[in-house]
């Protein structure tokens, strides 16, 4: 059984196509977005006839918006944003750095119209630093751009250098315990090792004493 429908698009209907194209899309998008919104019918030759005009108009809204966006990409590639965050001591931030977030702040910076998800983030941003994006309209439309994250307030890079591998070395274990520094593993194996001397000495003296009395016995025999 299909699982698809061909219908005539009568609106633009993003990631589908634009009004007069002819697709096929899943049964359920069909009976339960594109038809009951009247976005979509079965097609037919009058029909598409009918929405030629609709489809031209279309089609020159969508070159506009092209340009615009080729305008927009030579403009904002290279550009370097900053945001101010709040963060710890160490400079990691309270909330990572969202898409949406930096589409307001592009938008504020004079870079409008670009949508969430058109910003393309590589690794979650956590910490104050300098990061790379991109801003990805279409597979060559592109650009590059830099985002400083600054703290809200004076931080001691000193301080966050020194810390973070204390932090590190007290971290607990795959076992769940802390991790000793191994100096102090190597005094507690030193200190062990006593123990283990009495130990041998011990069983070194056992043997002896039994030489002793088995002496004694011969020479009591020879008395006799």
């Amino acid at each position: 059984m299909a699982r698809t429908l061909e219908l005539l698009l009568v609106e633009n209907v993003e990631g589908s196509g634009i009004v007069g194209d002819v697709v096929k899309v899943r049964k359920g998008f069909a009976r339960n977005y594109l038809l009951p919104r009247g976005m979509a019918t079965q097609p037919s030759p009058e029909k598409i006839k009918e929405l030629a005009g609709k489809r031209a108009e279309a089609e020159r809204q969508i070159a506009e918006l092209r340009r615009q966006r080729e305008d927009l990409i030579k403009k904002l590639d290279g550009y370097k944003l900053e945001m101010v965050r709040s963060c710890n001591d160490l400079g990691i931030l309270y909330g990572a750095i969202t898409q949406h977030e930096i589409s307001q702040a592009l938008a504020k910076a004079g870079f409008a119209g670009i949508k969430d998800r058109e910003v393309r983030i590589g690794s979650a941003m956590k910490r104050v630093d300098t990061y790379d994006l991109d801003v990805k309209f279409a597979s060559d439309l592109v650009a590059s751009i830099k985002l400083e994250i600054k703290p809200d307030r004076p931080l001691d890079l000193r301080r966050m250098g020194a810390e973070e591998p204390a932090a590190a070395a007290a971290a607990p274990a795959a076992d769940g315990q802390a991790v000793l520094p191994a100096e102090k593993n190597t005094k507690d194996k030193t200190a062990k090792a006593p123990k283990a001397e009495k130990a041998e000495g011990e069983k070194a003296e056992k043997p002896a004493k039994a030489e002793k009395a088995d002496k004694g016995e011969a020479k009591a025999k020879k008395a006799k």
